[in-house]
């Protein structure tokens, strides 16, 4: 009878003891549920971009406009030919929706002109940031991989502070050639930021010489709606030697161009 009652005690005491260390709602004992840093005190994600597609690029750009950029495709003498150079080329790209392109490059007696689109939709993958500051800081590093000149505040007669770029970079000689247009500034010409295009923009002009034969000029304009980024590469390069394709005639076309695109994104 003794050891019966010794076993039946112990049983009570590890019974109390149980209790004691797992305490209860009840009774003031705090269950996992309370714990700080549980999903019911997660942070909100960052709220997606404007745009969840992209539009089809080779279809993006209007005929005319090709006519302006590509002046010798009106001149191609054979009509399967024209409708290829119209219907340009797609980048190679394995999603759609991330990244798309196209290309056209037409030779005339003149010049060989290349036009380059890219459109560029940015997705972060971090809930702390959201797809438009992921695209603003994509934008941001190739706007500084651009060596733009830095612009200087100058007071126009009125007394007004005007700001322009300053200097001239390496990279791209002051513009002018004989059918340039002489009422344009060179500081007008300059790589420099673009106001009133997309949330942010850009413009650079590059002219290069093509071994010891006519010198090729590229403007880029690029510009960040949102979180898309596009791009636009238009380049000429003319069949007579000594010749230099009009800065200011190529930089019209391309920021043209991006006004185009840029209200076809906003629909």
């Amino acid at each position: 009878m003794q050891r019966k009652a010794y076993v039946s005690g112990v049983a009570a005491l590890l019974a109390a003891v149980l209790a004691g260390c797992t305490g209860s709602s009840d009774s003031g004992g705090r269950s996992d549920n309370s714990n700080p840093g549980s999903a019911s005190t997660a942070t909100q994600a960052a709220q997606p971009g404007k745009y969840a597609t992209l539009p089809e690029p080779c279809g993006a750009v209007e005929g005319a406009t090709l006519d302006e950029l590509l002046p010798g495709i009106r001149e191609l003498p054979d009509a399967e030919r024209r409708e290829k150079a119209y219907a340009g080329e797609a980048a190679l790209t394995y999603d759609t929706d991330r990244r798309v392109g196209c290309r056209w490059k037409v030779e005339s007696a003149q010049a060989t002109d290349r036009l380059v689109i890219d459109f560029e939709r940015v997705v972060s993958y971090d809930n702390a940031v959201s797809d438009d500051a992921k695209a603003q800081e994509l934008f941001a590093a190739r706007q500084e991989a651009a060596n733009l000149p830095e612009p200087t505040v100058t007071t126009t007669e009125s007394g007004t502070p005007s700001t322009e770029p300053s200097g001239t970079p390496s990279s791209t000689p002051s513009s002018g050639s004989p059918t340039g247009s002489p009422s344009a500034a060179p500081s007008d010409l300059q790589p420099r930021l673009l106001e009133e295009l997309g949330d942010e923009a850009f413009l650079d002009d590059e002219l290069n010489s093509s071994g010891s034969t006519a010198q090729q000029r590229t403007v880029t304009v690029a510009f960040r709606t949102s979180n898309v980024i596009v791009t636009i590469e238009y380049a000429e390069q003319p069949m007579t030697v000594g010749a230099v394709p009009d800065s200011k005639e190529m930089q019209d076309r391309a920021r043209e161009l991006a006004t185009e695109l840029a209200d076809s994104l906003n629909g």
